[in-house]
C-alpha cells in the first residue's frame, strides 16, 4: 500500500509541475496589449466550450456508476424514450454557446485586426494624440529577419527594440517563400509573402527580452529563424539606436544583395545606414536596378503594356521591323494609340513600303 501511496504522489506532484510551467508561456502571459486581449479571447472561448465539455465527462462517469449491473436500486424505464426537459438541455445549451462563441469571435475579430491602428496602448489607457507610432519595416530572407527603421535610418538583423508604451506599426514583406511572423509576447502571428506587403499593429507594455520566430515552414533553415525583442525604455531605446549607428554600417543595396543568399544561424547585427528605398525596392522585386520594378510593370500593364519592351526593357530597345508588315511602336503606349499605330503603320510590298 505505501509504495502504490508513493506512486501515487509521484504522479500528482509530476502532474502539477507540468501544469504549473505553463504558466511561464507567453501566450497566456503577455507583455503587450494585442496579445493580451487575444490571451482573454482564448480563456473566454476555453470557458465557454468547457460548459459542454465538463458536463458531458462528468456525466458519463455518473451514469457508468449509477447504472452499474450491481445497483439494482437504479430506476428502470426500458420504454422511455423521449423528455422535453432533456431535449431543450441538450440542443439549447450547445446554441446559446455557439452563439456567444461566435459574437465574441466577430467583435475580437474586429477589434484586433492588424491593420487596424491601435485606440489605446492598455486598458483605459488611449494613445496620446502627440504620440507617433514607430514605423519598422519587416523582411523575411532566407533564414533570417531584417528590420528597418527608416525614421532613425538604421536597420538590425535578427533582433529588435522598441520603447514600450509606444505604437509600433509594422510593415512586412519577404524576400522569397512565404513566412510567418510571430512574438507571442507582443500579438498574433502575421504572414509575410514576396512582392506584397502586410501590416501589424501592436504595442508592448513591459520592459523586457522577449523571443520572436518564424511560424510558418519556409525550408532548410527555418528552425534556426528566430530572433530578440527587446522592450526598452525610451532612454534605452535611445541608446540602442546610438549604438547601430556608431558601431554599424551601410546597408546598401549591393549589402543587401548579399545578406539575401540563403543562411541559417546568422548573428545578430546592426546597421548605421539604410538605402532610403530598400523596402520598396524588396516589395517591388527590384533591389537588383537591373530588373524592373513590379509597380512599373502593373502601370504599364494598365496604361496598355509597353509592347516589344516588356520582354527585354533593360537591355536594348525593339522597333520592330518596318518590312514585316504592320506593328506596334514598342513605347509606353495605349490600346487607342497601339491601335492607331497598327492603322498607319507601312505595309510591305513586292516592290518596297507602301503606305495604307
Amino acid at each position: 500500500m505505501s509504495l502504490m501511496r508513493r506512486a501515487l504522489q509521484a504522479v500528482v506532484a509530476i502532474s502539477a509541475a507540468a501544469v504549473l510551467s505553463g504558466c511561464n508561456l507567453q501566450v497566456l502571459n503577455p507583455a503587450g496589449d494585442i496579445a493580451a486581449r487575444q490571451g482573454n479571447l482564448i480563456l473566454v472561448a476555453t470557458a465557454l466550450m468547457l460548459i459542454v465539455i465538463v458536463p458531458v465527462i462528468a456525466l458519463t462517469f455518473w451514469f457508468a456508476w449509477r447504472y452499474r449491473a450491481s445497483n439494482t436500486q437504479a430506476t428502470y424505464k426500458p420504454d422511455w424514450d423521449h423528455s422535453t426537459q432533456l431535449e431543450l438541455v441538450i440542443w439549447g445549451v450547445p446554441l446559446l454557446i455557439i452563439i456567444a462563441l461566435g459574437a465574441v469571435t466577430w467583435i475580437g475579430t474586429h477589434l484586433l485586426d492588424p491593420y487596424r491602428p491601435l485606440g489605446r496602448i492598455a486598458e483605459g489607457r488611449p494613445v496620446p494624440a502627440e504620440v507617433k507610432p514607430l514605423e519598422v519595416q519587416v523582411v523575411a530572407l532566407d533564414w533570417k529577419w531584417l528590420f528597418v527603421y527608416p525614421e532613425y535610418g538604421v536597420a538590425s538583423v535578427n533582433q529588435m527594440a522598441a520603447p514600450v508604451d509606444r505604437p509600433i506599426t509594422f510593415r512586412l514583406t519577404s524576400s522569397s517563400t512565404m513566412n510567418a511572423f510571430y512574438v507571442p509576447a507582443l500579438a498574433g502571428m502575421i504572414y509575410t509573402m514576396p512582392a506584397m506587403e502586410t501590416k501589424l499593429h501592436a504595442v508592448m507594455n513591459k520592459e523586457g527580452d522577449y523571443e520572436g520566430f518564424s511560424s510558418h515552414y519556409s525550408g532548410e533553415g527555418f528552425s534556426h529563424m528566430r530572433f530578440r525583442f527587446h522592450a526598452l525604455s525610451d532612454q534605452g531605446f535611445d541608446r540602442w539606436i546610438a549604438e547601430a549607428r556608431a558601431g554599424g554600417k551601410a546597408l546598401s543595396r549591393a549589402e543587401y544583395l548579399q545578406l539575401e543568399v540563403p543562411s541559417a544561424r546568422e548573428p545578430s547585427r546592426l546597421y548605421a545606414s539604410v538605402d532610403p528605398g530598400l523596402f520598396d525596392a524588396v516589395v517591388n522585386r527590384c533591389v537588383d536596378t537591373d530588373r524592373l520594378c513590379m509597380d512599373q510593370m502593373m502601370a504599364y500593364d494598365a496604361m496598355g503594356g509597353r509592347g516589344l519592351d516588356s520582354a527585354d526593357p533593360l537591355q536594348r530597345p525593339r522597333r520592330g521591323n518596318l518590312a514585316a508588315g504592320p506593328f506596334v511602336r514598342s513605347d509606353l503606349c495605349t490600346v487607342e494609340t497601339a491601335q492607331a499605330a497598327t492603322l498607319t503603320s507601312p505595309v510591305p510590298t513586292a516592290g518596297g513600303l507602301k503606305a495604307p
